[in-house]
């Protein structure tokens, strides 16, 4: 049995994790509620800024008499991101955080996004990942993944003007056809006990086609007269959607990173809590022990006197 110097220090020791694992959440928990509130207050804009992109898109399909997005015969009114290849080559944009104790948030990104790159791969496809936060890039460089590029500094601010110089560097490939497709891997937010991994493909923009042309009551989709162009809304609109769709998925990662880190660090806490107890529980026997053997070599040291 260890002595009670011994389990002195260790309770002492869990008693100071305990107080760093209750601020941990603590200050997860105020940082959840300010991520919150720019999560509710992005979605509807960005849901909206897709659902414009989802019409012209299909709109400009449509009046090119093709069934998928592609290079109309008009291909001026065609931004060069709405091009549509044959995919050989993919990039996946992870989002995992800087920091760890946060649970398995940055575990479950990393293999989700492990195992599509070995899908993909097996398919005979050419994958590269461009990635944000440490945790991922220490965790690809180790298992020797080709990395295109790394965002640096990003949880520290994220608005639209500090994500564009890796949204650029992102996209540039695209537009010189090195890559296909860009695809995003992230922690999609549900409560703070719940994060969800999603994949979300950036390029090419998806859009939604749901008419059934079997069916006698199928009708073409209206053609839109669009001002000042369908090219010149395009060129504006698709940028912004895409911008605002990586916004967002950071947005939701650092809502989920929040999230888990005051789920584990409250787990932490109860467990210090219960170590604390079996540890305390530990020292009292130690020391009725020590108490009871120094009783009985009292009484025996009398006895022998006595006798």
């Amino acid at each position: 049995m260890a002595n009670l110097k011994e389990i002195r220090k260790r309770i002492s020791s869990v008693k100071s994790t305990q107080k760093i694992t209750r601020a941990m959440k603590l200050v997860a928990g105020a940082r959840l509620t300010r991520a919150q509130q720019r999560i509710v207050s992005l979605r509807p804009y960005a849901d909206g800024i897709g659902d414009v992109l989802q019409h012209i898109a299909a709109n400009m399909a449509h009046a090119a008499g093709r069934e998928a997005l592609g290079l109309p015969d008009n291909a001026e009114e065609v931004h060069p991101l709405l091009a549509r290849r044959e995919e050989k080559s993919v990039m996946l944009v992870v989002l995992t955080s800087d920091k760890g104790l946060c649970g398995s948030f940055n575990t479950n990104i990393c293999k989700t996004a492990m195992n599509i790159w070995k899908s993909e791969e097996a398919a005979g496809k050419r994958v590269s990942f461009a990635i944000v936060g440490r945790k991922g890039r220490d965790y690809f460089r180790r298992r020797g993944a080709p990395i295109h590029d790394y965002w640096e500094h990003v949880w520290g601010d994220m608005s639209l003007e500090a994500i564009r110089p890796g949204v650029r560097r992102v996209l540039t490939p695209f537009l010189r056809k090195e890559y296909d497709s860009i695809r995003l891997v992230y922690n999609e937010f549900q409560n703070a006990a719940v994060q969800n991994v999603a994949q979300k493909t950036l390029l090419p923009i998806e859009y939604k086609h749901s008419e059934n042309r079997d069916s006698e009551m199928w009708q073409s989709p209206p053609l839109y007269i669009v001002e000042p162009d369908r090219g010149t809304v395009s060129a504006t609109l698709v940028p912004a959607y895409i911008e605002v769709t990586i916004l967002r998925a950071l947005y939701e990662s650092m809502a989920s990173e929040l999230g888990a880190r005051m789920t584990a660090m409250d787990a932490a806490t109860k467990n210090a809590s219960d170590m604390i107890s079996r540890l305390t529980l530990e020292y009292n026997r130690a020391r009725q022990a020590a108490i009871t053997t120094e009783l009985m070599e009292v009484i025996g040291g009398a006895e022998a006197l006595n006798g």
